[in-house]
């Protein structure tokens, strides 16, 4: 059997762990640079606060009803998750917990007898809420397909299965299956229902019930026939072991303010690259590949870039390299071959890719490998910065004002990241 582990509106949830008062009150969260809807609680929910919906629009209902608003608090969210999938790492044997995102997971719960399956998942949301403080809902079924089913009535209907609900028998599977509709099935969009309808499948219990033959056919072979047969509770997709090390690095940021000088370009680009750097080294990698890409404000005239609505480029190094320095300069370089004088810019970003080990870099015959002492400054920068927070060392070229940065008016205290901001109870 498998289980998905759900948190509850996560990004509200974060906020209310730290301010009680606003356990019954509705409250939202805004994205990057304060710009849409991207997590409601149900109170919010309730008064008609649409999700993903620009904050301007909302904003009239949201001062009627007096909806408590934050800006994104990526810290503490990402925090609470990691102690959220650290406690069902406790609690569930090793290998056995898959994270999906930022906010749930699935688990693998094989080695619980069937009759111990609503027990057991009651008693992992108490302990994960117990011990973290965050609300979630489980659903539990054969497969993941259906899990994530189970997840959603279980939320859906709150008040009658106090968010777990265990899919164990056909019949339950079949009762759960009709109350889907074919659009909230995972995998299966809003654009792709339409076409489904069109075959009179409105449902789960209706896709359910297609032949493979049917599945090759319209829903693109492979993908479809896994569809189908994990509906039916055959197990098609299966548990991935968590990734430790990435293949791609990427630090993208919206800018606070449209941004039109090269100079404040380059600040950017230099922050954006020392994170990157510092993520790449956190996994022990070295990258021979940068790439840059600067989105502007206004839509470019047509055949006035060549990259499309961003403008990007990018730059193989001689040697992989983790260094900061090594790679701040190659990002700086493209970053004057692509900006424009006279375009405000928006948003900017920096990739890392080819990613090695950074125990088997492959030397090369024109530069010299990178001294020894090189990795050690790194090591101390990243040790003082993580220790002290908030960038305390960092390389001239990121700038010291930061009047790009992102916007986030409204965000509340990093209460478990930052010594200074830590939560006081009188």
């Amino acid at each position: 059997m498998k289980a998905i582990i759900d948190c509850n509106s996560f990004y509200c949830s974060c906020e209310r762990l730290f301010q009680p008062a606003l356990a019954t009150r509705p409250v939202i969260v805004l994205s990057n640079n304060d710009g849409c809807i991207i997590s409601r609680s149900d109170e919010a929910k309730a008064l008609g606060v649409e999700m993903a919906g620009p904050y301007f629009k909302a904003k009239p209902l949201i001062l009627k009803h007096r909806v408590v608003t934050f800006s994104s608090n990526y810290n503490l969210y990402g925090d609470l998750s990691w102690r959220v999938m650290e406690t069902l790492r406790t609690l569930l044997p090793p290998g056995a917990v898959e994270v999906y995102s930022v906010d749930e997971c699935f688990a693998d719960l094989g080695h619980i007898p069937d009759e111990q399956l609503q027990s057991f998942s009651v008693y992992l949301k108490e302990t994960v809420e117990q011990w973290t403080g965050i609300n979630v809902s489980i659903g539990v079924a054969p497969t993941k397909v259906l899990s994530k089913i189970a997840n959603r009535l279980a939320k859906k209907h709150k008040a009658l299965t106090n968010c777990v609900l265990v899919l164990n028998t056909k019949r339950k599977i079949e009762q759960a299956l009709q109350k889907t509709a074919v659009e909230d099935i995972w995998g299966v969009g809003w654009q792709y229902a339409v076409k489904l309808r069109l075959y009179n499948i409105n449902n789960a219990l209706d896709l359910s019930r297609q032949n493979i033959e049917w599945a090759h056919r319209v829903m693109g072979g492979v993908v479809g026939v896994r569809l189908i047969r994990e509906l039916n509770g055959e197990e098609s997709i299966a548990m991935n072991e968590e990734r430790l090390t990435k293949k791609m690095i990427a630090t993208t940021r919206m800018f606070g303010t449209p941004v039109g000088t090269l100079a404040e370009i380059r600040e950017a680009i230099a922050t954006y690259t020392s994170k990157a750097a510092e993520k790449l080294r956190r996994q022990h990698g070295a990258a021979s590949v940068i790439s840059v890409f600067i989105v502007p404000k206004e839509p470019p005239q047509p055949g006035r870039f060549r990259h499309g609505p961003s403008v990007s480029s990018y730059v193989h190094l001689p040697q992989a390299s983790s260094s900061t320095n090594e790679l701040i300069k190659p990002a700086l370089e493209i970053t004057g071959q692509i900006f424009e004088h006279g375009m405000f810019y928006k948003k900017a970003g920096v990739v890392l890719s080819n990613i090695v080990p950074d125990t088997s870099i492959q030397g090369n015959l024109f530069t010299a490998p990178e001294p020894n002492k090189n990795r050690m400054l790194m090591s101390t920068i990243d040790n003082v910065n993580f220790s002290m927070r908030n960038d305390v060392v960092k390389f001239a070229a990121s700038g010291t004002t930061c009047n790009w940065k992102m916007r986030q008016e409204l965000r509340s205290p990093r209460y478990t990241t930052r010594w200074e901001e830590i939560c006081m109870v009188n």
